[in-house]
């Protein structure tokens, strides 16, 4: 088959790479509670796929307000640090590279997950489209509920947040991650900011695109004063069309995607970061990214150019063929098959993915898919 390119090494930052196969950040609800600890399980879970070229870790919140889901890891308590460092500790071990993803939901949260009960912080008092946050209703259950209106963040509290981010890249590094990776897609708190959908403000975080931009600006600025230009990324979720249940899963469709973006990848080229992930749609009949859109992110951007969404190793082959990406990531393949670099290098078959146990739980569907036997 022709995909071998993507067992070539690869240099990011720091870094060489065995591999052009990335594990992507994968919610997986696995956190000890109280306290959204990760643990020994999800150490293991890491380990195991540790051959993947690069790994960014599941989200995980940046303080208690950036929460959306019950039972997902944070990074702001000295708890949690400590078990993170279990996590890198294992990763490590097996020779594999791991960034932290730094996560906040914004206003796709409900104030069962909020400190006292309160609402959750957004840049404008509105509602999310759609989307559900999933609060614990007893221990190991849950429901999606519906979000509430959101209170609007004064300017002060915007500036707080860059700060939350700064700290968070700190705990990261102490927790022994190589880098981090700044959640500005699929509709939570960074992406909430650029869109003009979402953000209706009338001070400086708002209006103007280069005003919406300034959230995330401030943010690589702070964060690379902590980690180094050379172990940041930023992910994106830009979609070209759709409807509204498509922004439940990918964010927000704006009204031109490919400038608002462009524009907000020219924030990362100033700043010499080392990488651009970009989330495409991948349900069935998604909106397809457009060529034109790749080729403006290859042009704008000179670091590393990662693309997700239901690739098939061909088609991920392909695209770094073509020069217009250097990285490729597997989400539900590499749930399954915790060998996925090996099975595709030499053309093994894949487990098949099991709906049970995506979310929450233990072991099952979780550690326990097999490495391939021959």
């Amino acid at each position: 088959m022709n995909h071998s390119i993507l067992s070539t090494p690869v240099n990011l930052g720091h870094h060489t790479l065995n591999n052009r196969i990335v594990l992507p950040p994968l919610t997986r609800q696995r956190s000890a509670q109280p306290g959204d600890i990760a643990t020994d399980l999800m150490a293991e879970y890491y380990r195991q796929r540790a051959s993947a070229g690069f790994m960014v870790s599941e989200g995980t919140q940046i303080e208690p307000r950036g929460q959306g889901y019950a039972w997902t890891p944070g990074i702001y308590t000295p708890a949690q640090i400590d078990g993170w460092r279990k996590v890198t500790e294992a990763v490590h071990a097996e020779g594999g590279v791991i960034f932290a993803q730094l996560w906040h939901v914004g206003r796709v949260s409900h104030s069962a997950l909020q400190p006292e009960g309160a609402a959750p912080v957004a840049p404008s008092a509105i509602q999310a489209i759609q989307a559900k946050a999933f609060i614990e209703t007893a221990p190991g259950e849950g429901q999606l509920m519906q979000p509430p209106v959101p209170r609007a963040l004064t300017t002060q509290e915007v500036k707080d947040l860059v700060g939350h981010y700064a700290q968070a890249a700190r705990n990261a590094l102490d927790a022994g991650f190589d880098g981090v990776e700044i959640h500005s897609a699929n509709g939570y708190l960074v992406n909430q900011f650029i869109s003009a959908h979402a953000n209706q403000r009338d001070d400086e975080y708002g209006g103007s695109l280069h005003n919406r931009l300034r959230f995330l600006r401030e943010i690589v600025e702070a964060v690379t004063a902590v980690v180094g230009p050379e172990r940041l990324g930023v992910r994106f979720s830009p979609l070209f069309s759709g409807t509204d249940q498509d922004r439940v899963y990918i964010g927000l469709v704006e009204d031109d995607p490919h400038h608002t973006y462009i524009e907000a990848i020219k924030v990362l080229e100033a700043s010499g970061i080392a990488y651009v992930s970009i989330a495409e749609a991948d349900w069935d009949n998604a909106p397809v990214l457009p060529e034109s859109f790749r080729r403006a992110v290859r042009d704008t951007f000179s670091g590393r150019i990662i693309y997700a969404g239901r690739y098939t190793a061909e088609r991920g082959a392909d695209l770094v063929e073509a020069g217009l990406a250097d990285l490729i990531a597997f989400g539900r393949p590499f749930i399954a098959n915790p060998d996925l670099p090996q099975r595709i290098f030499n053309d093994w078959p894949l487990n098949p993915l099991r709906a049970e146990g995506m979310y929450g739980g233990g072991e099952a569907g979780y550690v326990d898919y097999p490495v391939f036997a021959g």
